[in-house]
């Protein structure tokens, strides 16, 4: 769908909000907490729609930049998650079966399966394919 931008309401918009590249944590924390106050409005105008998807853009640059996700095998990602997020192994037993399980699988002492994966990827929010390397 292509979005009809009223020329002067669009400007208005970019002079009152000025995006531009993000190169500091401040300036991301700002596009953040605008991205958020048009993404919860119940009705955007067009040009508002544009604005967040412009703040989008620039949101995720500024990210994948400074915060790249990091590459490795399906262990090191499942330790790297689990110390981000504060985790223990007790906390994976649910999710993996048990203690030992997740203790192997965090030293590469076996393969994730599929469902274990599938399982982790949904627990932590992210691809399976990060643990099916």
């Amino acid at each position: 769908m292509t979005l009809i931008l009223n020329p002067k309401s669009y400007g208005e918009l970019l002079a009152k909000y000025q995006p531009k590249v993000i190169t500091t944590e401040e300036e991301n924390d700002q596009a953040i907490a605008l991205a958020n106050e048009l993404e919860h409005k119940e009705k955007r105008s067009p040009e508002e729609e544009t604005l967040l998807e412009l703040l989008i853009v620039l949101i995720e640059r500024f990210e994948e930049q400074y915060y790249p996700i990091p590459q490795g095998t399906p262990n090191s990602m499942l330790k790297h998650l689990m110390e981000s997020n504060n985790y223990q192994p007790s906390d994976l037993v649910e999710v993996i079966g048990s203690r030992q399980e997740v203790l192997e699988l965090m030293e590469g002492q076996g393969n994730f399966s599929q469902s274990q994966s599938q399982k982790l990827a949904d627990f932590f929010e992210v691809e399976p394919e990060l643990f099916l390397r």
